[in-house]
């Protein structure tokens, strides 16, 4: 985790902070300065020395601003892909010679261009003063191939534009690996005072063996205050010991747990994550409840979420309590499953989310409910188990995005009850096909996902039918946890408690987390 400011998939975080904590250490005073003292005022006059007379001040004078050729636009730009500055040697991660040939910095940047104008949702909103020559590398160039335009509420349009390297993509989707200790913070803010609490051990990590526990406050890193401290060179200190870039480094975190404080001597290492975690049936008057808590959508989760529905099947549950609440999104074709496993063959045939492109984008078959394995990690077209639930309890924060928000819109289009308890969901009905070039792979807004019944406007996110905030007293699965404890009750009543949790919290608190986790991704078109 590079900068203190937020986004997770347990340990994938790391480099996203190396652009938010940079945040810390923004100087004030940009934009101030100079300016006229007389604005306002009558227009100042000169006294001429030579006469004695006043003579006017000249009229300012306001430039004509220089005419700004915009750059052509590539038609043929998958003639420029793959033609790379400093083409790849070797083989990717699934064994095939990188496709790299010999090209320019330019060759990249057409490419960039003609992709974005074709398959970007807002390709008529890209500035026309966003010009190649006026860039030195292909980061910031991306950068800036989006609308500029604000919402109603002032937010961007587009806050989710980005890049990974393809390697680390690779890693953190296909493997569910990154390095770091295993652990994803909740946070309530990049600049002092800051508030991290832990809020996932990965079972396993460098943390978990460190005895490191959800709830514990962060307070110190290798010395130095986690929580006030705003000085440059020991913000670039936090950042180098929150997120180690490689395997094998060491460093100290302090942690407060209740009134006690400790020292906890960790070493990075590379961490595999495990996506469904805490299955588990839970007895009550009225029925076996089924819990699991699911954190990400990626190729990993598709055989863990067969393992954990094939589960809770055989123990006869009636009812479920699907607990995302820091699930920030993946892969759609495994929120098509995961629907279709709560839902059962009632769903077949049915759609599940159909993408809406930009104009010049032919539309694609609509995304079915999934009654069989895409194969990601599961045997290839094996059949899904299933509950045939019409009515399924989700747990949801300001953390369950996209992906998430998927598997909820797309049960309510075939009229699956749908229950939330928690908070409203980030609302993010966009997504994307992610593209390899040259090293690095680009994530560009390319549709706007609608469930069997045309909805897909929740960009405000979707409200809670309980509002309870996040227990950080107690961990993920037990009953007595604040949020699973309102959904018991709320199962039995159809009211909500009165009381909704063990620890609320006054500031607002998201996860540390990577940008890649909070879009819906579909699989590539050739499979």
């Amino acid at each position: 985790m590079k900068s203190l400011s937020a986004s997770a998939s347990s340990t994938g975080f790391s480099r996203l902070f190396a652009c938010a904590f940079a945040t810390l250490v923004t100087l004030s005073g940009c934009g101030g300065g100079g300016g006229n003292p007389n604005i306002g005022a009558s227009t100042p006059v000169a006294s001429d020395p030579g006469t004695g007379t006043a003579t006017p001040t000249p009229p300012i004078t306001t430039p004509t601003p220089p005419v700004v050729t915009p750059d052509p636009i590539p038609s043929d730009y998958i003639s420029y892909q793959n033609l790379c500055a400093a083409p790849r040697t070797g083989v990717d991660a699934e064994g095939f010679a990188f496709p790299d040939r010999q090209g320019t910095l330019q060759d990249e940047m057409k490419f960039l261009r003609g992709w974005s104008d074709a398959t970007y949702l807002w390709y008529n909103e890209i500035p026309a003063t966003v010009r190649m020559a006026d860039y030195t590398n292909t980061l910031d160039y991306f950068a800036a191939l989006k609308t500029p335009a604000l919402t109603a509420s002032g937010k961007a349009k587009d806050r989710f534009h980005f890049t990974y390297t393809t390697a680390e993509w690779d890693a953190l989707t296909n493997a569910s690996q990154d390095t770091g200790y295993g652990l994803t913070w909740s946070v309530n803010s990049a600049t002092a005072p800051r508030t991290w609490i832990a809020a996932i051990v990965e079972p396993g990590s460098p943390a978990a063996a460190a005895g490191i526990q959800r709830g514990d406050l962060l307070t110190a890193v290798d010395g130095i205050d986690f929580i006030n401290t705003s000085d440059k060179a020991q913000v670039k200190l936090l950042n180098d010991g929150l997120s180690p870039d490689t395997a094998g480094e060491r460093h100290t975190l302090t942690i407060r747990r209740g009134d006690n404080t400790m020292d906890v001597a960790l070493t990075s290492a590379v961490v595999t994550t495990t996506p469904v975690k805490n299955v588990k049936t839970i007895d009550t008057p009225t029925g076996k409840v089924g819990y699991l808590s699911f954190e990400d959508h990626n190729a990993v989760s598709e055989l863990q979420l067969v393992n954990a529905f094939t589960t809770l099947k055989s123990q006869g549950v009636t009812d479920l309590v699907l607990d995302m609440r820091y699930n920030g999104g993946g892969l759609l074709y495994i929120a098509s499953e995961l629907a279709y496993m709560i839902a059962g063959p009632n769903t077949s045939g049915k759609t599940f989310e159909r993408a809406i492109y930009n104009d010049k984008t032919a539309p694609d078959a609509p995304i079915l409910f999934r009654s069989t394995a895409y194969g990601f990690s599961a045997p290839r077209n094996l059949a899904l188990p299933y509950l045939g639930l019409k009515r399924v309890t989700v747990l949801t924060t300001s953390d369950t995005c996209s992906a998430s928000e998927a598997v909820i819109n797309g049960l309510r289009g075939v009229d699956v009850e749908v229950d939330l308890i928690g908070g409203t969901t980030c609302g993010k009905p966009y997504g994307f096909r992610p593209m390899d070039n040259c090293g690095t792979t680009y994530f560009t807004i390319q549709f706007q996902g609608a469930n069997a019944k045309g909805f897909g406007d929740f960009a405000d996110g979707f409200a809670p039918t309980c509002a309870v905030s996040d227990d950080m007293a107690h961990a993920l699965g037990d009953p007595a946890e604040g949020m699973l404890a309102a959904a018991l009750s709320y199962r039995a009543t159809n009211a909500c408690p009165a009381s909704t949790t063990a620890r609320a919290r006054g500031v607002p608190m998201h996860l540390a987390r990577p940008q890649l986790k909070e879009i819906a991704i579909y699989p590539p078109r050739t499979r």
